[in-house]
């Protein structure tokens, strides 16, 4: 088994560019078979409810929504950070299907006791 792939994302929308490349690692890191968690925090959290992420950040970029649907079809799945989800009053019915709202606990305990390989966005 390939070891697990974390990608920390506390960027929303008011910097696509960077949405997209943590996108872009997490989309690599999962389609070659690794267990793969975006932990998303801050502005990042509106990413995980159903119609947010989407357009196209650069000329050249894929389109965000492309790369939510792979991360999704290769088994990704997201952490989203209750507190800040819940401070930002957004509705849980939205949250979409791979996404779970969890904090620290529950990141440390998806990681387990294997090296897990990180970024940070």
């Amino acid at each position: 088994m390939k070891g697990k792939a974390v990608i920390s994302l506390a960027t929303g929308l008011e910097d696509a560019e960077k949405v997209t490349v943590a996108f872009l690692v997490a989309v690599g890191a999962a389609e070659q078979g690794r267990p793969t968690l975006l932990f998303l925090t801050k502005e990042a959290v509106r990413l995980a409810t159903e119609g947010v992420a989407v357009g196209t950040a650069c000329q050249g970029c894929p389109p965000l929504a492309d790369l939510v649907s792979r991360f999704a079809d290769a088994g990704g799945s997201y952490l989203v950070c209750p507190i800040c989800f819940d401070a930002k009053q957004l509705a849980r019915e939205t949250v979409l299907k791979n996404a779970t709202l969890g904090g620290t606990i529950p990141l440390w305990e998806w990681i387990g006791d294997e090296p897990a390989t990180t970024f940070s966005y």
